[in-house]
């Protein structure tokens, strides 16, 4: 009995991986991705946007980019920055997020 020859195989070529998005892409569309009414932390916005242990580039990103939901971003401690508080305090609530404090000190309620 003959052995059987090897014909070459014919692979189509492997498409190439998509590239990642720009830094500031990728978080515009993680912090559009926040429900209405629910929160993120920095460092979890970092990594839905590709790039762990990114949470101080998510905030300066995050005054750069308009037409995003800023507001349902806060600290990992649930703390609100002091900077926009007050705002993000006002717009959190009117989603029907819970917050405890006042002034510039505010805390989600979890």
């Amino acid at each position: 009995m003959p052995a059987k020859r090897k014909t070459a195989s014919r692979s189509k070529p492997r498409p190439e991986p998509p590239k990642p998005l720009p830094f500031p892409e990728a978080v515009r569309r993680a912090v559009r991705a926040i429900p209405r009414g629910e929160v993120r932390s920095y460092a979890q916005v970092a990594l839905y946007a590709g790039r762990p242990g990114a949470a101080r580039g998510v905030g300066r990103e995050l005054k750069t980019l308009e037409n995003v939901p800023w507001w349902r971003v806060i600290r990992s401690d649930g703390l609100l920055a002091p900077a926009v508080a007050v705002e993000q305090a006002r717009r959190l609530k009117a989603e029907g997020v819970r917050l405890e404090g006042q002034g510039t000190h505010w805390r989600v309620q979890r």
